[in-house]
């Protein structure tokens, strides 16, 4: 009953796609982790890569990649737990966006999504 963003079916159907694999741990005690997370049902994280050539070859470098999937107009905060000095808007190629610098803020980083909207995040982490 109701609309697909209602019902969850983008979720249950990357929980379909790409189930979850149980990974025996050395300790019973370790605590739950998690890289990243995102503040609205309506964006997918789809991608986390090493940034790559037109990111200028940085080493220290990761892309994500998110998509508005609800076709609405929203705001959400990207968390992440890595050690994180500097993040930018870039395009598909990976090359930051001209005033693409995002600011750290104790929520994570602020993105705004039109419907379906693509954005490509450069963040170049703190050794």
């Amino acid at each position: 009953a109701g609309s697909f963003q209602e019902a969850g079916v983008i979720q249950q159907a990357y929980n379909l796609n790409f189930p979850l694999h149980v990974v025996p741990a050395s300790c019973a005690q370790c605590p739950a982790w998690s890289a990243f997370s995102v503040s609205s049902p309506a964006i997918v994280l789809e991608s986390v890569k090493q940034a790559g050539a037109g990111a200028e070859d940085r080493a220290e470098g990761l892309v994500v990649r998110l998509y508005e999937a609800h076709g609405s107009t929203v705001t959400a905060w990207l968390q992440t737990s890595l050690p994180i000095k500097e993040a930018m808007l870039c395009d598909l190629l990976e090359r930051p966006a001209t005033q693409g610098h995002l600011p750290l803020e104790p929520q994570g980083l602020r993105l705004s999504f039109t419907p379906f909207r693509v954005l490509s995040v450069l963040l170049l982490r703190s050794c």
